[in-house]
């Protein structure tokens, strides 16, 4: 059965490509949970606006991010997480959690494929994030304190 994955789902492909799978598959679990929808001309069309709006959105958000580059430079971000008496994190911190708090704290949006995080932060303390925009790249400070 061929399908239109809907969001990116591991081993199968990536958002809105056109992949075959079991009818089995498709039917108990990729559809019932909205990764993918029954590929069909008129889905097709649809799906290829889709895409082509969410490229135009992505390109703006690149060339503001680009503008606002040295904005991000040397800016502090704080955060509160969970941690023991150790200053371990309960949980690690990833990029998509510190985006929100960007935004909030600075009203700069920035997608999660430009923050460059090797592996989640899982101490307190201050850590250098670094965003990378065709090439260009700017740090910032994040100090996670314990709540």
């Amino acid at each position: 059965m061929k399908v239109i994955l809907l969001k990116d789902v591991s081993k199968i492909g990536k958002k809105y490509e056109v992949k075959d799978v079991s009818a089995g598959h498709a039917t108990n679990f990729l559809i019932p949970r909205g990764l993918a929808q029954v590929a069909s001309v008129s889905s097709l069309k649809q799906i290829n606006t889709l895409q082509a709006q969410e490229e135009s959105e992505k390109s703006i958000h690149k060339d503001l991010l680009l503008k606002n580059l040295e904005d991000i430079e040397g800016i502090t971000v704080r955060m509160q997480e969970t941690a023991n008496e150790l200053g371990h994190l309960f949980a690690g911190v990833h990029k998509e959690e510190i985006i929100p708090v960007i935004k909030e704290q600075t009203r700069l949006e920035i997608l999660p494929e430009y923050i460059e995080l090797e592996k989640p932060i899982k101490t307190v303390g201050e850590h250098e994030i670094t965003v990378r925009v065709q090439g260009k790249t700017a740090t910032f400070k994040l100090i996670v304190e314990a709540k």
